[in-house]
């Protein structure tokens, strides 16, 4: 889930594309470095470049409620929320301290700025609670949880039914690809097709 803005753009100035990753759990084990791969190879293989950061953030159920109570509205934990931060392009708004055309102030090159995606915050006590009937087992729900963070922060969502389809394909590529490395396992219930 994450609050909705326009699609980003996926192009930062000189640089590469860095993963910043904090747990701030103690609930369940996380092997951060890998996430943190996998997070990096998901923003390539989605055509992020340049000089580019997002963070990918491991929390607890009290601090994952009151995000998702703060944001969307939810008394509850949730799984994973996504914050896009570089949602929209630089606006120029006219009124005190707006930036000018005057020749003492030059259009903002944004090559010179990072690319700040946002935030995926994942909360690893839920994934284990839900991941039995869901991806399967903790690993893949935790794959499937950073996946699908970066993609809401990349501005895909799965608010009507074709949407959640090519949301669902792109899940399915990157974990195929970049975390199983062979077609979808089929303890795997996520992207199946639940029977009517």
């Amino acid at each position: 889930m994450r609050p909705s803005f326009a699609k980003p753009r996926r192009v930062g100035g000189e640089g590469e594309i860095e993963v910043f990753t904090a747990d701030e759990q103690h609930d369940v084990v996380v092997d951060i470095a890998r996430w943190q791969r996998l997070a990096v190879n998901v923003l390539t293989a989605e055509g992020v470049r340049g000089n580019t950061e997002l963070t990918l953030i491991f929390v607890d159920e009290r601090t994952m409620t009151e995000l998702n109570a703060q944001y969307m509205g939810n008394s509850y934990p949730t799984d994973v929320l996504s914050f896009p931060l570089d949602a929209v392009e630089a606006v120029r708004t006219p009124g005190p301290g707006a930036m000018s055309k005057s020749p003492d102030h030059q259009p903002l090159d944004m090559s010179d700025h990072p690319l700040l995606l946002g935030d995926v915050v994942i909360c690893p006590s839920v994934a284990a609670k839900q991941a039995p009937n869901h991806a399967g087992n903790l690993d893949d729900e935790i794959a499937l949880l950073v996946v699908h963070g970066i993609l809401h922060v990349l501005g895909n969502d799965h608010d009507t039914p074709s949407a959640e389809a090519a949301m669902h394909a792109r899940e399915k590529l990157h974990l195929e690809s970049l975390h199983w490395g062979h077609e979808t396992p089929a303890e795997f219930r996520h992207i199946q097709k639940e029977p009517s």
